[in-house]
This record gives C-alpha cells, sequence and structure tokens, in this order.
C-alpha cells in the first residue's frame, strides 16, 4: 500500500460496540431492573419492537445483498473496491450500522429492558466517533468527488 492509498481500521469496532451495548443491557436489566410502560401502550411499544426487529432482518439483507452485487466487501476495516449507492445505501450511508441500532431499539420494546435504549444511542454515538467518520476519510480518499457528492445527497443515519 503506498503513501496516497487510503488505510482501513485494525479493529472490528462496530460489531464489538454493540455487542457490549447488549451485554452492559441484559446486566444492567437484571442488575438494576428500570420500571417499563405497560397495559395498551405496552402493548404498543411490544409490537412496535417487533415491526423494529423485522426493519433491522430487511435493512441486514438488502444492504449485504447490495453491496454483494457491487462487488464490494462486507468488512467495515476493509477499503472498499467500490462505491455503493444503491438500494437502502441510497437512503442512509450507514444501513448496518442504522440496522444494528434498530435491533437495540426493537429488543427494549420487546423485552421490556429500558436499558437498551439509552446504550443504543451510546452505541450509535460511539460507532460514529470509532468507525464512520474513519470510514469517511477512506472513502472520501478513495473515492474522491463521487463520494463527497453522495455525502452531500445522502444523510450519514436517517
Amino acid at each position: 500500500m503506498t503513501e496516497n492509498q487510503p488505510k482501513a481500521g485494525l479493529i472490528p469496532w462496530p460489531p464489538l460496540i454493540y455487542i457490549a451495548a447488549i451485554a452492559i443491557s441484559i446486566a444492567l436489566g437484571l442488575l438494576y431492573p428500570l420500571p417499563w410502560i405497560g397495559d395498551l401502550l405496552g402493548d404498543i411499544l411490544f409490537a412496535a419492537g417487533w415491526v423494529a426487529l423485522f426493519g433491522v432482518a430487511a435493512l441486514w439483507f438488502t444492504a449485504i445483498r447490495t453491496m454483494i452485487r457491487a462487488k464490494t466487501t462486507l468488512n467495515p476495516n476493509a477499503v472498499p473496491d467500490h462505491l455503493v449507492t444503491t438500494g437502502p445505501f441510497g437512503i442512509t450511508r450507514n444501513p448496518m450500522y442504522l440496522a444494528n441500532t434498530l435491533l437495540l431499539i426493537g429488543v427494549a420494546f420487546v423485552s421490556g429492558i429500558a436499558w437498551f435504549l439509552p446504550l443504543a444511542f451510546i452505541a450509535a454515538y460511539a460507532t460514529q466517533k470509532v468507525a464512520i467518520e474513519g470510514e469517511e476519510k477512506v472513502l472520501a480518499a478513495k473515492f474522491g468527488k463521487k463520494y463527497r457528492d453522495y455525502a452531500k445527497r445522502v444523510r450519514r443515519w436517517i
């Protein structure tokens, strides 16, 4: 790799961040359970949680399929071969990370473990700081104006 070529990170932070958020949420839910909404609103949130989880599956599936079709890497630490801007990438620049965040929110609504909600947003923030911002630099270095135009057109999250 020459000096001008972009370099990706070494540690696959996003999965580790979300796994840690899940583990911490479960541990806190067991040790320090927070009150949850009951009755009708609780039932509505439970249903909304399942809708969110189906959305997670759809986002993961379509994002992976789009990346495979584009013949680019699925590894968050590798330098991509192609800039993917179609499918879910036409709506959000980070559909996989959005799906991971939505997973925690959906699990909160289905399980009633309120700790998943703040941990979802903490995980999203941490992912942005340790992964997304670096990935964006790699993409800008590799794809230049094409990436910058895409970033102006499509939001980072939603």
